[in-house]
């Protein structure tokens, strides 16, 4: 499994004589039948990931989980290229037909792979990168894609991998009459996935490099329902909320996660962050100045209520959006301020209704919405306050206190957010 594996994800070398001279400068020993022994060795489980940087060595083991070897990696890179003055980067990146590139920054089940798998854009890549003076580069050589419940008609180039020869199936039941997959079925585990060459997405950039981005896309997954499907974003905000990197734990994703739980991750990947996240969080905001990169805010969690009682936004909504972002389609078009992060949220975007747009509006009952607003801002000021001091004032201000008080339209009262009656 690992060597395959490693196949698939690392960028291989195809120059036979230069393979033959390669010297790795990191050994990956993948050992998932080995289990540690918590009491014994110092570890809090049975499975442990081990980076020993002196002696160049990544240890793995009493984990069948094989994405532990490309993110052990990504661990490696993150403190050996910001030195090279390049951002390692947990994201997803595509690129339009102008040469446009897109960054999609996500924890996983937010969207990343999905959303960056358009048949009308070209994909870098779907999980780890790297910004450099140059532009954007892919670290890796294929995908790794939640399959659980994935369907042709709403991502037809993934679905399609599942059915090549050399994609690896994780997890994956397969009907025991008509020997056929069936990924509809979720008892073995939620997180069912998919290892694929990059070169299986047939309308991929293989060089796996592009130029710097024209457009970087924040995906969160929010269970409360609080937060806009799109927004868009200033650079301080942009900071902001990637260093927050906030969104919901979904079931396949963390084991022991049945239903969405709320969670902050520093740069949407702080278990692979091997400095400070202010470390990281400065050089994007440097860049995003510097290209002009517009941002955005992209909401693929629930409207309408909290989970379990609002519904998850459609694909084919949060599609449209990204789209119509990308395309400069929202350029000009008129936005609102939403009360709560203070983002500025269009009135329409095409082939979205207009009531999801304002998520207050989805909700049956006003005064709850408003009650659960409160709930997740004294969560974001709370995570916040580890780089309140770290962070220039117009980014710490950036953040849904700092909106409040600029807006004027809320005021607190009893650990609640509630409308004020002169705004």
């Amino acid at each position: 499994m690992a060597l395959p594996f490693a196949r698939n994800m690392f960028v291989r070398e195809l120059d036979s004589s230069r393979l033959a001279a390669f010297s790795p400068q990191f050994s990956v020993i993948y050992a998932p039948g080995f289990r540690a022994v918590p009491e014994l060795d110092g570890t809090n489980s049975e499975a442990f990931v081990i980076l020993h940087f002196a002696r160049r060595l990544i240890m793995i083991g009493g984990t069948c989980y094989a994405g532990e070897m490309k993110k052990a990696v990504l661990s490696v890179l993150n403190l050996v290229l910001p030195r090279k003055q390049v951002l390692g980067m947990h994201c997803s990146a595509n690129v339009g037909a102008q040469g446009d590139v897109a960054i999609f920054f996500g924890l996983s089940g937010t969207g990343k792979t999905t959303l960056s798998a358009d048949p009308e854009r070209a994909l870098i890549g779907d999980d780890e990168h790297g910004w450099s003076d140059n532009g954007v580069f892919n670290f890796e050589g294929g995908c790794y894609a939640k399959v659980v419940r994935l369907t042709e008609e709403a991502e037809p180039e993934i679905y399609r991998t599942t059915r090549m020869f050399g994609t690896l199936l994780e997890n994956v039941a397969v009907d025991a009459a008509t020997r056929r997959l069936d990924l509809n079925d979720a008892s073995l585990t939620e997180n069912t996935r998919a290892s694929y060459p990059i070169s299986h997405i047939p309308n991929s950039v293989r060089s796996g490099m592009g130029g710097h981005p024209k457009n970087i896309v924040i995906l969160t997954c929010d269970a409360f329902g609080i937060m806009p499907p799109l927004a868009r974003l200033t650079p301080e905000q942009a900071m902001y909320h990637f260093l927050s990197g906030y969104t919901a734990k979904v079931a396949g994703t963390e084991r022991g996660i049945a239903e969405p739980k709320a969670t902050f991750s520093a740069c949407f990947g702080a278990p692979f962050m091997t400095m400070h996240p202010t470390v990281y969080a400065k050089m994007p905001g440097e860049r995003i100045r510097t290209h002009a990169v517009a941002c955005w805010l992209v909401n693929t969690g629930w409207c309408g209520g909290p989970y379990g009682v609002g519904d998850r936004i459609r694909i084919s909504y949060t599609r449209a959006m990204v789209r119509a972002a990308l395309r400069g389609v929202l350029d000009g078009a008129a936005m609102e301020r939403e009360p709560v992060f203070g983002l500025l949220v269009p009135t329409r975007c095409p082939g979205v209704p207009d009531e999801l747009l304002r998520p207050v509006s989805t909700w049956p009952d006003e005064d709850e919405y408003w009650r659960k607003a409160a709930g997740l801002v004294a969560m974001f000021e709370r995570n916040f306050a580890a780089y309140a001091d770290s962070v220039e004032p117009a980014v710490r201000e950036a953040g849904p206190g700092g909106a409040l008080a600029r807006a004027g339209r809320l005021r607190g009262g009893g650990g609640e957010l509630r409308r004020d009656p002169r705004a």
